[in-house]
Parts: C-alpha cells; sequence; structure tokens
C-alpha cells in the first residue's frame, strides 16, 4: 500500500486528493493545524478512528512555518508520494499580510524539501504551483511564458516554483511543479469570488441577503472543476520523470460572464444585486489568464471534461440545496454524465 503525505488536506484541493487516493487503496496522511475550533469539515466525511484495523486516513499537527515538526513528520511517515497544497492562498489577502505570506507560501516549500533531502527518504513531490505567477503576460500561457507576479501570493509562488526547480537539478529530487489555472467547485473557500458569488445567489434566492459586493468584474479567468485537477496532480507523478505542466481548460471567462450564467440558471438579473466596493479590488490586478495544456494533453493524457457553463451550475446547485432550497438540479446531472468516477 503506497503512503501519501498532503499538506492543506482540510483545503478544496486537499479535500478532493484525500478522496481520490483513498479510492486508489492509498494510506493517506494529512498535516492540519492546531485550533480551538473544529477546521476539517470539508474531509469529515472521510475520517476514521485511527484505532481501526482498517483506518487508511490520519491527521498530524504541523504547520508550514516549523520545520522541525515537518521533518519529523516526514522522516515518521516516510510517504512514498509528497503533495504540497498548503499555502496562505488568497491573493487579496496577501496584499495585507505579504510577509506572512512569503514565510508560508514561499518558505514553506522549502521546508519541505530540504526535509526531505535531509531524511535520505526516496519521494516523489508535487508542488502546487500557480497560474497567478504568470500576472499580465501575454494570455494563452504556457510552461516557456515568462512569470510576472503582480502580488505577494503570485511572487511567492514564484520562489516556491524555483526552489523546486533548483532542488530537482541539485539533488536529484522526483519534484514537479503543477501551474494549475483557476480551478473551483461547491468546497472552494466563501472568500474566493466564485463561492462568494454562488452562495450570495443562493442566500438572495432564499431571501436572507439582497446584495453581493464585488471588486473587478472584468477579470479573466481559466475556470476548470477542482476535482479533475487533482486527479492530474496524480498523474505527474506516476511519470518517469519529474517536469512540469500547465493545467487548465484553454478557455477564458470574465467574473461577468460568471454572473450571467449564475443569475441566469436561477432566473435572475444579476445587475439588480451585484454592486462594486472598492475594497475588493487588488493594488496591482491581473486581466486576462489561459492555459495551453499542450504539454499535458500529449504527455500525461489529460483532458477537462466538466464545462465552465457546467461548473457553474454544479456550484448554483449545491449552495441553493445547503439552504434546503430546491435547486435547478442541471449541475447534479451534469456530474452523474460526466462526473469523475470516484467523486
Amino acid at each position: 500500500m503506497k503512503k501519501a503525505l498532503i499538506t492543506g488536506i482540510t483545503g478544496q484541493d486537499g479535500s478532493y486528493l484525500a478522496e481520490f487516493l483513498l479510492y486508489k487503496g492509498y494510506e493517506v496522511h494529512g498535516i492540519i493545524r492546531r485550533s480551538s475550533t473544529f477546521n476539517t469539515d470539508r474531509i469529515d466525511h472521510l475520517y476514521q478512528d485511527p484505532h481501526l484495523p482498517d483506518a487508511k486516513l490520519f491527521l498530524h499537527y504541523g504547520d508550514l512555518s516549523d520545520s522541525g515538526q515537518l521533518t519529523n513528520i516526514i522522516y515518521n511517515i516516510k510517504p512514498d508520494e509528497i503533495y504540497h497544497l498548503g499555502a496562505q492562498s488568497h491573493v487579496r489577502v496577501s496584499f495585507d499580510l505579504p510577509e506572512y505570506t512569503g514565510d508560508v507560501t514561499g518558505l514553506g516549500t522549502t521546508r519541505i524539501l530540504e526535509a526531505i533531502r535531509r531524511s535520505g527518504i526516496k519521494t516523489k513531490f508535487y508542488q502546487a504551483s500557480s497560474s497567478e505567477m504568470f500576472g499580465d503576460a501575454p494570455a494563452p500561457q504556457n510552461e516557456n511564458t515568462p512569470f510576472r507576479p503582480r502580488s505577494p501570493y503570485a511572487a511567492s509562488k514564484v520562489y516556491a516554483y524555483w526552489m523546486v526547480r533548483n532542488f530537482r537539478e541539485s539533488y536529484n529530487l522526483f519534484a514537479c511543479n503543477g501551474i494549475l489555472f483557476n480551478h473551483e467547485s461547491p468546497r472552494r473557500g466563501e472568500t474566493f469570488v466564485t463561492r462568494k458569488i454562488t452562495r450570495g445567489l443562493a442566500n438572495i434566492v432564499a431571501k436572507k441577503g439582497n446584495k453581493i459586493y464585488l471588486g473587478n468584474i472584468e477579470a479573466k479567468r481559466d475556470w476548470g472543476y477542482a476535482p479533475e485537477y487533482v486527479e492530474v496532480m496524480w498523474l505527474m507523478l506516476q511519470q518517469n520523470k519529474p517536469d512540469d505542466y500547465v493545467i487548465g481548460t484553454g478557455e477564458t471567462h470574465s467574473v461577468k460572464e460568471f454572473l450571467e450564467e449564475a443569475f441566469g440558471y436561477v432566473n435572475l438579473d444579476w445587475k439588480k444585486y451585484v454592486e462594486t466596493d472598492p475594497r475588493y479590488f487588488r493594488p496591482t490586478e491581473v486581466e486576462n489568464l489561459r492555459a495551453d495544456s499542450s504539454k499535458a494533453k500529449k504527455e500525461l493524457n489529460w483532458f477537462p471534461k466538466i464545462s465552465f457553463n457546467d461548473l457553474v451550475k454544479i456550484m448554483v446547485d449545491h449552495d441553493l440545496e445547503l439552504l434546503g432550497l430546491h435547486s435547478p438540479g442541471a449541475g447534479k446531472e451534469v456530474i452523474k454524465k460526466k462526473g469523475l468516477e470516484w467523486h
């Protein structure tokens, strides 16, 4: 039985990846931060009492700022694969907390790479890189596009990317960068724009709210479905040689288009409910991100299945049902027809 270690296991990607690896028969270990309140709701359905003989999911307290504890966890578990998804990942927040973002998002990766090197264990390492690293570089962006980061978060991810490359080339580590473009789901954090829209819409339908406040609705992104993206993380670590890959749908849509699709799905006019709030604008904006995933399609045989329109429906259905409301159900039908076998 293979062992995998996931940082950020309680996040959107971490929870889907844990599901996927358990489906594949892995023993899964996750690092979580100690908190006085429960913060494991995304993986509660996966949890088993670790005392049970068939338990395959185990959680360990740790922090990306604590190199000693990271080293201990990695040395004691000796995982076959490490998926580093943990970070301060909110771009707008990174402007308010640039030092913290650099420490956790940038140096956190270095701490794990050093722990691997010093422990001497044979493991494969996946680094969650980000399309934000491309910044205002012209679209479409691929593995050869120069990075032009436009936020402390993006700059931290660029640093982490190059540390992965450096350790791979200096110490012959099996280390990959997955440069993933925006990927969303019903498990997306509630302060991210897509989930902010679908939750806000559900509150409007339920008569619990009447406004959604957003920043730049003209920004364009390449939006995919998160469960598909965790599969490609795994695929990268199954290759014979480590490499870096850009992952996305190849389509770009604006926040405004997301609003139109979401509100149109329940026959409402978004213009009546959405207002602009300057506090949500970034000091430096990224206007247009679109992936050229030709390399991943050729070498990993990976192709996205869920379209932008389907993604919006999936998220709206979920947030309506979360409030006990009836949903149109088209999103659930898409998952049944095109959905991923394990999910």
